[in-house]
């Protein structure tokens, strides 16, 4: 018996328009009234959830950079939990690795709106939250580091963030490959992208 997904709440019916919205339009070109329009309610009708635009772009692009490291260092300890108990021997970096970059092609496939936000809304958050955002996405790129140089111990600490980098770069690539609908289907393009990383991070 498979258990359903809860369905989403208002508040997040809301961030998802919000971020479709945004993506497709810019945020300067999305008023309150048509993201509520999008989610049946009123545009007044938002200020119960949220205290306006910013507030939604915050909470969307602080929101992802949380999950993102969240889930990676899930994973991580997912990867050594299996691994055994304290006293036997770590997960294997490469079995780590492969689940890092599983997770970071989830998101990639299935958040294209924020990775276009991120691109190009990022400077419009207040300083402080833009500062939270490069903070979690810095302790979430060092996470990746240390798995690469387990994995690569020749590479430096340099060389290994510059992989990490570049891989993230290949894999946020997915808003500019047109419509799901064009896509090769997500398993094929889940695939695909899984090989480039993996040969990428293979060229250290």
């Amino acid at each position: 018996m498979t258990t359903q997904a809860p369905a989403p709440t208002r508040r997040e019916q809301i961030l998802a328009e919000a971020a479709r919205l945004f993506a497709e339009r810019g945020f300067h070109g999305v008023g309150v009234d048509e993201i509520g329009a999008a989610v049946g309610i009123s545009g007044p009708g938002l200020y119960r959830h949220f205290a306006g635009k910013d507030a939604m772009l915050a909470e969307l692009l602080v929101g992802i950079s949380e999950r993102l490291l969240a889930g990676g260092k899930q994973r991580v300890a997912q990867a050594n939990r299996s691994a055994g108990s304290a006293a036997e021997t770590a997960a294997e970096p490469a079995a780590v690795l492969d689940s890092l970059i599983d997770g970071h092609i989830d998101f990639a496939l299935d958040d294209r709106p924020l990775i276009t936000l991120h691109d190009r809304e990022l400077g419009q958050l207040r300083e402080s939250d833009r500062k939270l955002v490069r903070q979690l996405q810095r302790q979430y790129v060092e996470l990746w580091v240390d798995v690469v140089r387990a994995l690569r111990p020749d590479a430096s600490e340099g060389q290994a963030r510059a992989a990490v980098h570049a891989v993230f770069g290949l894999l946020n690539s997915t808003p500019h490959l047109g419509s799901a609908h064009s896509l090769p289907g997500r398993d094929a393009t889940a695939a695909l992208l899984r090989r480039l990383a993996h040969g990428a991070l293979g060229a250290l």
